[in-house]
C-alpha cells in the first residue's frame, strides 16, 4: 500500500486531515502511532475546525519537520533549508488544489463551530478531504524520495 492510499485509508477510518497524512508517515518518525495521531489532533479541519491551513498540509509540513528539521535554534543554514522545503510542498500542494487553506478547498461555507461533523456516505461525497490527504501524503513521499 502507498503512502497516498494510507493516508486516504487513515481519513476513511475517522481520523482527521492531518492525523491521516501524519499515520502514513508513522513507520519512518520512531514515534507511536497514539503520540503521532494525538500531536496531530489539533489541526484537522483547518486548525481545530476554524479552517484556516489544510490539515492535510499541516500533517504534512509536521513530518517533514519530524523527520528533516532542525533543531538548534542558532542554525540559520537548516532553517533556511527548511523553510525552503516548506514552501516547495505548500507551493506543489497550491499548484495542485488552488490554495492550502481549508476553507477554500471547500468552496463554499463550511461549519467551524468546534463540534466535529458526523462522517456519512454524503460527508464523504461532498468533501474532497480524502483526496488532498492522499495528495498530501504523494507530495511529501515524493519530497522525501529525492
Amino acid at each position: 500500500m502507498t503512502r497516498e492510499e494510507r493516508a486516504r485509508e487513515y481519513f476513511l477510518q475517522g481520523y482527521n486531515c492531518a492525523q491521516a497524512v501524519a499515520l502514513a508517515f508513522a513507520d519512518l518518525t520512531g514515534i507511536d502511532e497514539e503520540t503521532l495521531a494525538r500531536l496531530a489532533s489539533p489541526f484537522g479541519g483547518g486548525m481545530g475546525r476554524m479552517r484556516e491551513v489544510c490539515g492535510a498540509v499541516s500533517g504534512m509540513l509536521m513530518i517533514e519537520g519530524l523527520l528533516r528539521g532542525y533543531s538548534d535554534p542558532k542554525a540559520t543554514d537548516e532553517k533556511r533549508e527548511t523553510y525552503a522545503r516548506v514552501q516547495d510542498l505548500a507551493t506543489r500542494f497550491r499548484a495542485e488544489c488552488g490554495s492550502i487553506i481549508c476553507r477554500e478547498l471547500l468552496a463554499g461555507p463550511a461549519d467551524s463551530a468546534p463540534a466535529p461533523t458526523e462522517r456519512t456516505p454524503a460527508f464523504y461525497q461532498k468533501r474532497p478531504c480524502a483526496s488532498l490527504v492522499a495528495l498530501a501524503a504523494k507530495i511529501l513521499d515524493e519530497s522525501l524520495g529525492k
